[in-house]
């Protein structure tokens, strides 16, 4: 019943702060998808409908980069919460294993995985093609008309516009020069008009010009098609007073078919990619067979060569046909009856041949190329399927250890540390990504690198949180960076103004004799040859514990040379400080003992 009540603790623990975490992270992210295609939704006039439908399918994209985030994130604040207020250090002192806390979460991640990955397989393919569908439609649709002023407007197809001034309130444009090109720059028109009003047929596909007092100048070079003088140019000027104009401009928002992005890479789930593989590496197999094939079988000597030939009447010089070679061509043989003007034609045939032959073999590599770079990059979202279910395990071993090693709760630690992880992860991943698609490493290696680098973090962190290590204790850090520059740390004990525990003299005998023999053994032992000094082991750490029962009884004596002594013992015994250690354990007896 208690493990029961520990497990559902823990979930209650958890799964809020999952997913708080979940939703912060995706907004973000969709706050960069927005930042990203800003350009392409402002101005277009769609509906909140289709800009709805647009965000909600794009946040289901976004789910791979924010779920292995919010897992992070949330397991590091859960268990730096747990730790702070010393919950963690309860359950441990109870008895109960950091792998038996954890194991309520592990199943619950496990569930997250497997649901991530079938999210991945069927809603995935199908949010990306509607995203995508919906992006590619709006970048087709033409912008909203706002006609700035004292400025060319050129997002009307065909036509630049300038207006010197305008009315708000009526839309009433004044002094306007119109430069329409959607005939060719051969039959321009340029208008200038006084006044003018834009207005949008009903069916918005067609933008109206209601013009007032002015005059037109049209290029007709289709008139002068017929006319036999090249050089003459007519044209058309004309005044008027009130002018009306169209101009083809489709202003509805048309959606395109989403079976041309159902059939890309983004929009297959596990099955179709791998058939989708397999259909395009038999094609680039084929097409390399055909290549090989032709390369055998294709004649590339198509003129007459000589070919001295023995007879009963001595060797004479034969004519042979041009004929697919099996077999080395002697071209001493092509020249040998051709006249020095057939012989440079024979050249120049065979280079303008050659080039022929690798412009030919260059397109052909191409297009072997762009197949096994589309084959890469179906490879590519195949793997893709698998790695967010194994991203959101690896950074769950990541974030609950580590937030029990550090034991800060809140949002600003874990924040910090798990932006920092993230960022790693994610640098990895698309260097891994571009190296992919790009043919540089293997598909797996690539799509596979970034789980790879961040799966060591999660067993260390794992290992060391089991163990109780101090991974982030800087003065564990401070001393081994002393140890290593050869710096050691000095005792610094003084008397004590009032002492609670008297020294007794049996006790401390009882103490420094056996701590004594150990510290003579020990040094024995490492007097023996390596060979036998595997066989057998000396207790060094069981010898250091004695050491800081030894000081931390002794720190209470009474007497200023038995403090004098104890300062003189290390902290961490090595073996050059074993003599110095048994001189002074020894002086300790002899004042004891007296």
């Amino acid at each position: 019943m208690q493990i029961k009540r520990l497990y559902t603790f823990m979930l209650q623990q958890f799964l809020p702060l999952l997913c708080m975490t979940f939703f912060i992270c995706l907004f973000i992210v969709m706050m960069q998808f927005l930042w990203r295609f800003i350009d392409e939704l402002v101005g277009k006039g769609v509906s909140m409908a289709v800009v709805g439908e647009l965000f909600f399918y794009a946040a289901l994209s976004m789910v791979p980069t924010a779920l292995p985030l919010a897992v992070l994130l949330a397991s590091l604040m859960t268990f730096g919460n747990l730790g702070e207020k010393f919950e963690l250090t309860a359950m441990k002192a109870a008895g109960i294993s950091l792998f038996t806390i954890l194991k309520p979460l592990i199943i619950f991640m496990v569930a997250l995985s497997i649901g991530a990955f079938f999210f991945q397989d069927k809603v995935l393919p199908i949010a990306q093609t509607k995203m995508w569908t919906i992006m590619f439609s709006l970048r087709q649709k033409n912008p909203e008309v706002e006609i700035p002023v004292r400025t060319f407007y050129d997002q009307i197809p065909g036509m630049n516009l300038y207006v010197e001034e305008k009315n708000p309130e009526t839309g009433m444009l004044y002094d306007m020069i119109i430069y329409d090109i959607s005939r060719g720059l051969d039959n321009s028109r340029v208008i200038l008009a006084d006044s003018g009003k834009m207005n949008f047929t009903e069916d918005k596909t067609r933008l109206f010009l209601h013009l007032y007092r002015g005059e037109m100048f049209e290029n007709l070079k289709e008139s002068a098609m017929g006319t036999s003088s090249s050089n003459f140019l007519p044209f058309r000027r004309e005044s008027f007073t009130d002018k009306q104009i169209y101009f083809i401009f489709d202003m509805n928002f048309n959606r395109m078919d989403e079976s041309t992005m159902r059939s890309q890479y983004v929009g297959k789930n596990v099955a179709e990619l791998r058939s989708s593989i397999d259909s395009i590496n038999g094609i680039v197999d084929s097409i390399g067979d055909n290549y090989a094939r032709e390369l055998k079988t294709k004649s590339y000597v198509n003129v007459p060569y000589y070919k001295t030939e023995r007879t009963d009447s001595g060797p004479v010089q034969v004519v042979r046909p041009p004929v697919a070679l099996e077999e080395p061509l002697d071209i001493d043989s092509i020249f040998a009856g051709a006249n020095p003007s057939a012989a440079r034609g024979y050249i120049n045939q065979a280079l303008a041949k050659a080039k022929r032959q690798m412009q030919d073999y260059e397109f052909r590599s191409a297009l072997v190329l762009e197949q096994a770079k589309l084959s890469r990059r179906h490879g590519i979202e195949l793997i893709r399927k698998y790695t967010l279910p194994i991203a959101c395990l690896v950074f769950f071993f990541i974030g609950a250890p580590l937030g029990a090693i550090i034991k800060k709760g809140g949002i600003g630690t874990p924040l910090v540390i798990s932006v920092f992880l993230f960022i790693v992860y994610f640098i990895f991943d698309n260097m891994g990504f571009k190296m992919a698609r790009d043919g540089k490493w293997e598909v797996w290696q690539g799509i596979w690198l970034s789980t790879a680098v961040m799966l060591p973090l999660g067993i260390f962190f794992t290992y060391k949180a089991v163990g109780d290590s101090q991974v982030f204790n800087l003065d564990a850090y401070k001393l081994f960076f002393q140890r290593l520059i050869g710096k050691r740390m000095e005792r610094s004990l003084s008397m004590k103004e009032v002492i609670m525990n008297e020294v007794e003299p049996e006790k401390a005998l009882a103490m420094l004799q056996p701590f004594l023999a150990e510290a003579q053994e020990l040094t024995a032992y490492y007097k023996q040859p390596l060979i036998k000094r595997l066989k057998e082991k000396g207790n060094k750490e069981r010898l250091n514990n004695q050491l800081m029962d030894i000081v931390d009884y002794l720190s209470n004596a009474r007497q200023p040379m038995v403090i004098t002594m104890l300062n003189r013992y290390p902290f961490d015994i090595r073996r050059k400080d074993l003599p110095s250690i048994i001189k002074t354990t020894e002086d300790l007896i002899k004042i004891y003992d007296a």
